[in-house]
């Protein structure tokens, strides 16, 4: 259609028509230096009481939101700690993961979040990526550490924590139990309760995690009552799920036909079996025991309830976070590394005679 105009409408694009609010900006609507805005949007400011309250109102009024990764340039100080779990859809880490956040708030800390996927692999990428982002202090739970993760740890000029473990060759801090201990007094507590046949149902390809140490403290508690340590079942990667439970039972009853009680690597692969022996009409625990790791939810309020390891993962995360608050509030590190045990206990439930 020549000679025709056209009009177009356009939708206007915030981010084009908007431009970002400076600290420039902000000094020129309230009347003073950039120099006392920065002084004013500190915590201890030497600004006065009515000139700061007329520069934050003016910060609140433009939507100013201030440059952290400038001001980091210049106090050396990044403002969050580095923080690596195995797993996302763990309730125990996500516990863990919210009591540490809850603590490094009251030191003005925030986390970077990262998940290994219980892979060396990808550990050893993250650690990498969050150390050249200079964070206050990494916390990562133990599985085991490439060679190459070790190096850049023990190199870090920040503080180094392992969680959920007590590692016989700590990087830095510790925050943590022996699983292997832990798994080797649970069996013993089982033994103790008439059970000899016991089978323990793990993850396969799980080596240097803490399953695998678990594994390790069922076979030395079954060898010292004098008994098979090596009934057991790997199935699967870690972490082993409810369905991986369910689907292991079948092939754990072939193999182990005279098993008396099974004894999982976690509450989430109990529960599956649990399930399993209750549709193949078994009956817990009058024909079979089955016994977890953690004090998940669901060995909780399972019907029967599921004898347990018992776990306290959020003071795991509460200490970790106390203890970077007092790292950081140390003008000089002292270089001693801090070991803080957790004591994890052995519970007897309805699922167990």
């Amino acid at each position: 259609m020549t000679g025709t105009n056209v009009r177009v409408n356009r939708v206007p694009d915030p981010d084009r028509s908007k431009a970002t609010v400076t600290m420039r900006d902000v000094a020129r609507a309230a009347g003073v230096s950039r120099m006392t805005v920065s002084r004013a949007l500190k915590k201890d400011s030497p600004v006065s009481v009515e000139t700061r309250e007329r520069i934050l109102k003016v910060v609140r009024d433009m939507n100013y939101v201030p440059d952290q990764m400038a001001g980091s340039l210049t106090t050396k100080r990044s403002g969050f700690v580095a923080v690596l779990v195995p797993s996302l859809n763990n309730l125990h880490f996500a516990e863990t993961v919210q009591a540490l956040t809850e603590e490094l708030e009251l030191v003005g800390q925030q986390i970077l979040l990262g998940h290994t996927d219980y892979s060396a692999e990808r550990e050893e990428q993250l650690v990498e990526a969050m150390l050249r982002r200079r964070p206050e202090a990494i916390v990562l739970s133990y599985d085991g550490h490439s060679d190459r993760t070790v190096h850049l740890l023990s190199e870090a000029s920040v503080p180094v924590i392992e969680l959920w473990e007590r590692p016989e060759e700590p990087i830095g801090h510790t925050i943590g139990f022996s699983n292997r201990d832990a798994a080797a007094e649970m069996t013993r507590v089982l033994l103790d309760q008439g059970y000899r046949n016991l089978v323990f149902l793990c993850e396969d390809g799980d080596d240097w995690t803490r399953g695998a140490a678990r594994r390790a403290g069922f076979r030395e508690a079954m060898e010292q009552a004098g008994l098979r340590g090596d009934r057991v079942l790997p199935v699967g990667k870690p972490p082993m799920s409810i369905e991986d439970g369910a689907a292991a039972l079948g092939p754990l009853l072939d193999r182990y036909p005279d098993v008396d009680c099974i004894f999982c690597v976690s509450d989430a692969a109990a529960f599956g079996v649990q399930s399993a022996l209750k549709s193949r009409g078994v009956s817990v625990p009058d024909q079979m025991g089955v016994a977890g790791f953690g004090n998940f939810e669901v060995s909780r309020f399972a019907s029967p309830s599921i004898s347990t390891v018992v776990v306290d993962s959020k003071r795991i995360g509460r200490e970790a976070g106390r203890l970077i608050g007092q790292l950081l509030d140390q003008d000089t590190p002292s270089g001693d590394a801090v070991r803080i045990n957790i004591d994890p206990a052995p519970t007897l439930r309805s699922s167990t005679k």
